[in-house]
């Protein structure tokens, strides 16, 4: 379970959050009224940072809170993550929701009766990670639930989960927020340039969360690095200034950072377990810190060249006259020195490149060998 907020939690606002996703009001409000019957399971899915984490938050606090003698202590518990009768799950494995991650905490569990409340909801974050034997485990449950079982699965890939899991669940569509609303409110959080926060914004596609990293220091450094390694293919440096290099370092330092977070705790486990214990400690921490090194490295490395591969879309928008398009609205001066540099059907299809290259990161291919090729097929491909 993610760990209780510092502050004291509360649940999420669902009409403010429905006002922003009319699909999810249309389908949800009618199934939490009184007296009303909701689903089984529902499958929210859409771009990250459009709500459906605090949406499923919310409705775990609906559901739970009907017939408690305390709804607004229910609601805090759920909030935090801490009410008996929630179960949420985020995957283990550096890439895919593992067996175990389901088995016990959502297959056995849904058989067993609710703790406390008339209900008992389960949440599983990135379910479009759910492998095959997973996903095998989890179909009954989906199919024949008990009365008391409602399962939430949310995915930012709806394109990439299995056939068998979406054909089980209602349908909830999240659409993005509009970039300047969300460019308005990391402008005002953050102190963001009103160019910056645009730029910030329109990379994001609606993600404000990652918007907000985006318009920071470290999002404008890993910007730069991006810009330099889709430059690099246009003005014929690539094989002398090999510029995926910095990317491998960024993704890199994020991963030290992710798995020194992951490691925390040890030592203190270890002083309050027998010694006998202490292996077991070492080894299951070891494990854990190597799955989110692994997942924020590739994590990194993806968003780097999502924002390489934005650049040379950016400047196929200028060359086909749709400037209006461009997502990097800060780096006008840049975009306009490259704009002669290549025809737009050539950028389109750089951009291609690098959406395969993104995608064979998921296959646990050797990244600085998939960078480095992917740097020499750019480079040949956009040679004047």
């Amino acid at each position: 379970m993610p760990p209780p907020a510092s502050a004291p939690p509360t649940a999420p606002d669902l009409d403010d959050l429905f006002e922003r996703q009319p699909h999810a009001r249309a389908v949800l409000s009618p199934a939490l009224a009184a007296g009303a019957t909701p689903s089984h399971a529902y499958l929210f899915h859409g771009p990250p940072g459009t709500g459906k984490r605090a949406a499923a938050t919310g409705i775990a606090a609906t559901l739970l809170a009907q017939g408690a003698a305390d709804p607004d202590n229910v609601r805090a518990r759920v909030a935090s993550h801490a009410h008996p009768d929630l179960t949420w799950v985020t995957p283990s494995g550096a890439h895919e929701m593992l067996v175990g991650d389901v088995e016990e905490p959502v297959v056995a569990a849904a058989a067993r009766t609710p703790f406390e409340a008339e209900r008992r909801v389960f949440v599983i974050e990135r379910a479009d990670t759910l492998g095959e034997q997973a996903a095998n485990k989890m179909l009954k449950t989906l199919e024949e639930p008990a009365a008391y079982v409602h399962l939430i699965l949310l995915t930012d890939r709806l394109g990439e989960m299995l056939p068998t899991i979406v054909s089980r669940c209602q349908l909830v569509r999240f659409d993005p927020r509009p970039a300047a609303e969300v460019a308005e409110r990391i402008g005002a959080e953050t102190g963001a340039a009103p160019a910056a926060a645009r730029a910030a914004a329109r990379l994001a596609l609606g993600d404000a969360t990652q918007a907000r990293w985006l318009a920071g220091p470290d999002g404008a450094a890993l910007r730069e690095r991006a810009e330099g390694f889709a430059r690099a293919a246009l003005d014929g440096t690539m094989a002398g200034a090999r510029p995926w290099r910095p990317l491998l370092e960024a993704a890199e330092a994020r991963a030290q950072a992710a798995g020194e977070q992951a490691g925390e705790g040890l030592d203190e486990a270890k002083q309050l377990s027998p010694k006998k214990e202490h292996r077991r400690l070492e080894t299951e921490t070891n494990e854990r810190v190597r799955r989110a090194e692994r997942r924020d490295r590739t994590a990194a490395l993806d968003l780097a060249l999502a924002l390489a591969g934005r650049w040379y879309l950016d400047l196929a928008a200028i060359g086909w006259g749709a400037a209006e398009l461009v997502a990097n609205v800060d780096r006008a001066e840049a975009l306009a020195a490259d704009a002669d540099a290549c025809d737009p059907q050539r950028l389109r299809a750089a951009a291609e490149l690098v959406e395969d290259t993104r995608r064979r990161l998921q296959l646990n291919v050797t990244e600085e060998l998939a960078c480095e090729v992917l740097g020499y097929r750019l480079a040949a491909l956009l040679a004047a």
